[in-house]
C-alpha cells in the first residue's frame, strides 16, 4: 500500500505543475493592470512604474510564473488589491468556514443517500424503491437557491427555529453555529445525498448479483450480514471516488448557499473578489481548490484499499 501511496503522490506533482500553469496563464487574459488598480487615484507614471517592477511585470510571461510560483512555494500568493491583505490570510480567514460548511452537507448526504441506496437496491420494483428514487430526482432538479429561500421562509419566519443568516463560530458558541449551520448544510446535502444514493443504488444492485454474495447466502448467512458486511462494502468503491469529488466541489465554495445564508465562505470571497477585479484572490482561491481536488482524489485511492480489501492483492 506504501508503494501504490508514493506512485499516485508522485504522479500528482505534474499534475500540479500543470494547472498552476493553466491558472498562472489564464489569469494573464484577464482586462486590467493590477499596477494601475494599486495606484488608486494617483495615477502618475512614477509610481505605476514603481509597482509594475515590484510585482515583476515589467518581466516576461515565464519568468513572473517562476516569481509567483517561488511565492506560493513559500505560503506567499500575493496581495489583495482591495483590502492590502495577503492573499494566504485572506483564505485561511475563509476556509474553516467553507470546510465546515462542505463536511456539515457531506455528512447530511451520506446519512440519506447510503441507507437510501441501500434500500432501493435491495427492494427493487417496490414503493421504497419508487420513493427514493423520486426523492433523487427530486434533489437534482430543486435549485439550491431556490430551498433555501423556502427554508428561510419556513423555518426562520414562520416557526423561528432557526437564524435566517449570518455565521457564528463554533469557538464561540457552538450551539448557535450549528443552529447556523443546520439549513445550508441541508440545503447542500440534499443534492449530495441525491447523486450518491444513485451511484449507491446502481453500485449494490451489480454487487448483489455477484457470484460471492450467492455463495454468502448459499452459507446460511443473514441477509442483513449479506447485504452490510459483504456486498455494501464492495459496493462502496465507486461512492467513495464520487463523494470527494463532490466534496471537492463543496470546498471550492457553494457560492449561491453562502450568498442566501450569508456565510463569509469562499464563495463571498470569490464573489467579491471578480466584482473588484482583485486578481490575485481569485487566482489564490482557485489554486487552493485544485489543489485540494487533487487531494481529495489521493485520499480516495487510499480509502479503496480500507472498503476493498481484494485491492490490496491487485
Amino acid at each position: 500500500m506504501f508503494a501504490f501511496f508514493l506512485r499516485r503522490l508522485v504522479s500528482l506533482l505534474p499534475t500540479l505543475v500543470f494547472v498552476s500553469m493553466l491558472i498562472f496563464g489564464l489569469q494573464q487574459l484577464l482586462p486590467g493592470d493590477p499596477a494601475q488598480i494599486l495606484a488608486g487615484e494617483d495615477q502618475s507614471p512614477e509610481l505605476i512604474a514603481h509597482l509594475r517592477e515590484k510585482m515583476h511585470l515589467d518581466q516576461p510571461l515565464p519568468i513572473r510564473y517562476f516569481y509567483w510560483v517561488d511565492g506560493v512555494m513559500h505560503g506567499d500568493l500575493g496581495e489583495s488589491v482591495r483590502t492590502q491583505q495577503p492573499v494566504l490570510e485572506l483564505i485561511l480567514q475563509k476556509l474553516p468556514v467553507t470546510a465546515e460548511l462542505a463536511f456539515l452537507s457531506m455528512l447530511v448526504g451520506l446519512l440519506i443517500s447510503i441507507p437510501a441506496g441501500i434500500i432501493s437496491a435491495v427492494r427493487p420494483g417496490t414503493a421504497w424503491d419508487y420513493g427514493a428514487n423520486a426523492f433523487a430526482l427530486s434533489g437534482l432538479s430543486i435549485p439550491h437557491f431556490w430551498l433555501g429561500i423556502l427554508m428561510i421562509l419556513f423555518f426562520s419566519v414562520e416557526l423561528g427555529w432557526f437564524p435566517a443568516s449570518g455565521y457564528v463560530s463554533p469557538f464561540e458558541s457552538l450551539r448557535e453555529n450549528l443552529a447556523a449551520m443546520i439549513m445550508p448544510a441541508f440545503v447542500l446535502g440534499t443534492g449530495i445525498s441525491a447523486v450518491l444514493m444513485r451511484h449507491t443504488r446502481s453500485s449494490m444492485l451489480q454487487v448483489l448479483n455477484a457470484d460471492y454474495v450467492r455463495t454468502a447466502r448459499a452459507k446460511g448467512l443473514s441477509e442483513r450480514v449479506v447485504v452490510l458486511k459483504h456486498a455494501l462494502r464492495n459496493a462502496l468503491t465507486p461512492v467513495i471516488t464520487l463523494g470527494a469529488l463532490e466534496l471537492g466541489t463543496l470546498l471550492s465554495g457553494a457560492v449561491l448557499t453562502e450568498q442566501v445564508f450569508t456565510i463569509p465562505g469562499f464563495g463571498k470571497l470569490i464573489i467579491d473578489a471578480v466584482f473588484n477585479r482583485d486578481y490575485a484572490v481569485v487566482q489564490g482561491v482557485v489554486l487552493v481548490t485544485a489543489t485540494a481536488y487533487i487531494l481529495l482524489n489521493l485520499m480516495a485511492d487510499i480509502a479503496y484499499f480500507v472498503f476493498n480489501p481484494r485491492l490490496r492483492h491487485a
